[in-house]
């Protein structure tokens, strides 16, 4: 169609047939445009659409000649109009439209798939944002439900000083729960913050018997974690293993860098049972991480040859942007 547009020696009307040909060309892509999208619309079949677009650009480039009849006959290079000669020298505008429209076929295509793309991903990820929250919110009534248990086992056993003060430390930790913005991901320190929170809580229930150590790198702070990991994978290890025990019960907690992952290590005391089973805040956390982290996570747990427990989980290393 460009090539109509460009201009012509040695004929002296040459540049005003030319004009009117690209002007009328371009003229016709509008409703050709209009005619594509409306049988798209209505879904027709290719076939059908392909014969009907030959069609209504034939017939375009038939009006166009009856136009350049009518140019000659105004400049007076003819006398009348030769409906005879209408066929003659359609090639090049019919074949200028035909390219348009398989151009718009392919450019509204590859459009019309990169919003099904677009659309697809935001579903998706709406979708999994939806399950995060739902695993999320499986935490807090599962340990709700144990912590109202064990305040209901103190106040049975007349130790209201203790019951007093693990109801004092619940209502921290869920206040600072309560006052989470909704990420699914938020620095350690933060992390660390609330599992803190919760150890308050076992230590009012368990005093001396739980013995605790943990250990993170300074320069981990601010790496991304997602929120409460630590604390289902801490209350199984006090639950499970160190309340049932008679003597005191070791927790360890450590926090390390390997290589461009993140290491958590939660390790306890405990008595290995005769049938092992699958804990609600265990399969929570390993749920969560493969839904933020996909294979890029691993979750490792079982008794150690030393006869304690542990749970070892490997996520990417991740450091908080800075606000």
């Amino acid at each position: 169609m460009a090539i109509l547009g460009l201009p012509v020696f040695g004929y002296e009307h040459a540049a005003a047939f030319r004009t009117l040909y690209f002007v009328a060309c371009l003229a016709w892509l509008i409703p050709l445009a209009l005619l594509q999208r409306a049988m798209w619309r209505r879904e027709w079949p290719w076939l059908r659409m392909a014969l009907v677009l030959l069609a209504a650009s034939y017939a375009m480039s038939i009006l166009n000649a009856v136009l350049g009849q009518r140019l000659a006959i105004s400049l007076r290079i003819r006398t009348d109009y030769h409906w005879d000669e209408l066929a003659e020298g359609l090639d090049g505008c019919w074949l200028a439209l035909i390219a348009f429209c398989a151009v718009h076929a392919v450019a509204a295509y590859y459009l019309s798939l990169q919003q099904v793309r677009l659309h697809l991903a935001r579903a998706q990820a709406a979708a999994r944002d939806a399950e995060l929250r739902a695993l999320r919110l499986q935490v807090n009534p599962h340990f709700l439900f144990n912590s109202l248990n064990a305040i209901s086992a103190l106040v049975s056993s007349h130790a209201n000083r203790e019951a007093n003060r693990m109801l004092g430390s619940l209502s921290d930790f869920l206040r600072a729960t309560l006052a989470h913005d909704g990420r699914h991901e938020h620095s350690l320190a933060e992390e660390l913050a609330l599992l803190d929170s919760y150890l308050e809580i076992e230590k009012a229930r368990l005093g001396e018997r739980l013995r605790l150590t943990m250990k993170a790198g300074p320069d981990l702070l601010d790496s991304v974690v997602p929120y409460l990991m630590l604390q289902p994978l801490v209350e199984n290890a006090i639950r499970h293993g160190i309340a049932p025990l008679a003597a005191p019960g070791r927790l360890d907690i450590r926090v390390e860098r390997a290589g461009t992952q993140l290491v958590v290590e939660v390790q306890n005391d405990g008595q290995q049972p005769a049938h092992a089973g699958s804990g609600i805040g265990l399969a929570n956390v390993r749920e969560r991480l493969r839904h933020l982290y996909g294979s890029e996570q691993h979750v490792d747990a079982g008794w150690h040859p030393d006869g304690r427990f542990g749970v070892r989980v490997a996520l990417p290393l991740r450091m908080e942007a800075a606000a």
